[in-house]
């Protein structure tokens, strides 16, 4: 099972992440996409990641064009170094860069 994370941990490791937030015992981040079918997109190129990852977060389709993804280790109860992994993957997606 993966190592929770302290809290201090958390904080540096968000410090890296632009555009995440923390929420209880997840990572968040709100994606903004031109329009519904870029969502779309958006999803399914988080999707591809998140197999490869054998990590999935939660997402969330919203108004007509956007996201929020949510990660955290369900089974290690919380957040470990692999929701950071995660998080840092998809912001490299050319489908979550572009508002």
């Amino acid at each position: 099972m993966a190592e929770l994370l302290a809290a201090q941990e958390i904080d540096e490791r968000l410090g890296a992440l632009e555009d995440w937030h923390r929420d209880g015992d997840m990572i968040v981040r709100d994606v903004e996409c031109k329009d519904f079918a870029a969502a779309i997109a958006a999803v399914n190129a988080v999707a591809a990641v998140a197999e490869e990852a054998d990590h999935h977060p939660d997402i969330l389709v919203h108004g007509w064009n956007k996201l929020r993804l949510s990660v955290t280790n369900h089974s290690a109860g919380g957040l470990t170094q692999a929701d950071f992994d995660l998080a840092a993957r998809l912001d490299r997606l050319p489908a979550i860069q572009q508002r």
